[in-house]
């Protein structure tokens, strides 16, 4: 244990937690730029009697989320996202946790991301069919609303077997409302309990049960055998815990399909409309990219076994994760005293981790701001410390979906660039709007100009 005088690392100082919560929501991305430019790798933020830690070196962030994890768990802040994503994989902890992972790793093993290989293919090759009478045209359209479309159908096809891209009403606005309203509830600094019937719960609550309707009634469905499918959802029912045999409930299954919505289809959407941004303010990286995969492709469309060849588009898309990472903080909060870049760190204390910060630290990243795909050459990734990038968080709790969603995100470069050229639309650079991940504020208007090629079959282009 620690004495109970502790060291408290630089940072600054508000009178009242009130003062500090208007700058972060105000800007809560560059309050923590600034603070870490400011005070270095490890700070406090010091709010009247409230103590808020932050650490940004990779040494740091492997000892919270590995060498130490044990110590932490995610804490109050994660615990207001519960009341969308309930006890799943994203906000469960301990005991339970570790049984939820068990049962779900076989359902992403890289056999089983086989079969959903062509279902990401023929999604995107349905959504990029929509985009004809844009190139047609000539008009401008957001490319960051068409990635949220498409990977929500991927999602709901992988999962469910079921586009609810389509399902406006009772599953896609739904979805979008919620996830916003969550956003709001992680990100305020008070918090009224649900049973408090303001506007917003009252929404809040509507929306989640539009959308735990179509879930639980198609889990139900699939129960009873009226459908079927080769989907994560039939791998998560078939699924038995080794040591007692037990399934999940209905209600386990509906807390894990709401999380994989969430990080299924959000941060793939998101970092897809940042690597379009980027690859139109970097066109030399664009037209490698195209011949790239020209060279692996040619006529036809991807495969699985085409993903290694196509280690170009991964490094884009890598880069575009390191530069505007989807999940930009981390919050974990101390079950008892820990020391964090030689301070002093009481129980019961959020330390909070920047993806986007680390990811642009200097010692770590040279010349950080310039969007660089060789960075993620298999000799450079081997050179660099390990928690220097962390796209999809760390140690035991890294991502369990994070090959899925590199997968997805290749298959969704490598098609588009087979048959568009997206040339950003808007009048100047984009803004970072960030809430529960890092979207581009107001989207990312492009227009989409032929390459070449059109899709016209499962497996081959035609002239």
């Amino acid at each position: 244990m620690f004495g109970a005088r502790t060291t408290l690392p630089p940072g600054p100082f508000y009178s009242t937690p009130f003062v500090a919560g208007r700058e972060l929501r105000r800007d809560p991305l560059g309050m923590t730029v600034r603070v870490w430019r400011e005070y270095g790798d490890t700070t406090c933020i010091r709010m009247g009697p409230l103590r808020f830690y932050m650490a940004f070196h990779p040494d740091d962030v492997k000892h919270v989320l590995q060498e130490n994890n044990q110590n932490y768990v995610k804490g109050a802040l994660i615990a207001r996202a519960r009341v969308l994503v309930g006890n799943g994989l994203f906000s469960s902890e301990g005991p339970f946790w570790r049984r939820q992972r068990r049962l779900m790793q076989p359902a992403f093993h890289r056999q089983r991301l086989a079969g959903f290989v062509d279902t990401m293919v023929a999604c995107t090759a349905r959504a990029l069919d929509r985009w004809e009478p844009h190139a047609d045209a000539g008009t401008v359209f957001d490319v960051a609303d068409e990635m949220n479309r498409l990977t929500l159908t991927i999602v709901g096809q992988t999962l469910f077997g079921r586009d609810l891209s389509n399902e406006a009403g009772p599953a896609g606005a739904a979805l979008a409302r919620v996830l916003a309203l969550t956003a709001e509830r992680v990100m305020s600094y008070l918090v009224w309990p649900l049973w408090v019937p303001t506007r917003g719960n009252r929404e809040l609550l509507r929306t989640r049960r539009v959308l735990d309707e179509v879930v639980l009634d198609v889990i139900e469905r699939r129960r009873r055998g009226e459908t079927s499918g080769e989907d994560l959802l039939a791998m998560l029912i078939e699924a038995r815990d080794e040591e007692t045999g037990a399934g999940m409930t209905n209600q386990q299954l509906r807390d894990e399909a709401i999380t994989f919505f969430l990080a299924g289809h959000e941060t793939t959407a998101v970092a897809t409309s940042w690597a379009w941004y980027l690859l139109d303010r970097h066109p030399e990286v664009a037209e490698r990219l195209r011949a790239d995969v020209e060279r692996v492709l040619g006529d036809r469309l991807p495969t699985l076994d085409d993903m290694p060849a196509l280690g170009y588009a991964r490094m884009v898309i890598q880069e575009a994760m390191r530069l505007y990472p989807p999940l930009w903080g981390l919050a974990r909060e101390t079950l008892g005293p820990d020391r964090v870049g030689g301070y002093d760190v009481p129980a019961g204390r959020i330390v909070s981790l920047s993806p986007y910060v680390t990811h642009r630290h200097p010692d770590f990243w040279d010349d950080p701001e310039r969007f660089d795909p060789e960075r993620f050459t298999p000799e450079r990734i081997a050179a660099r410390h390990k928690f220097a990038y962390l796209p999809f968080g760390g140690g035991p709790r890294l991502c369990i979906g994070n090959e899925f969603a590199l997968t997805e995100a290749q298959i969704i470069l490598a098609m588009t660039v087979q048959r568009y050229r997206l040339r950003h639309a808007g009048a100047g650079p984009i803004d970072l709007d960030p809430s529960l991940t890092l979207r581009p504020r107001g989207g990312v208007p492009v227009r989409a100009e032929r390459a070449g090629r059109v899709a016209t079959g499962p497996r081959r282009l035609a002239g």
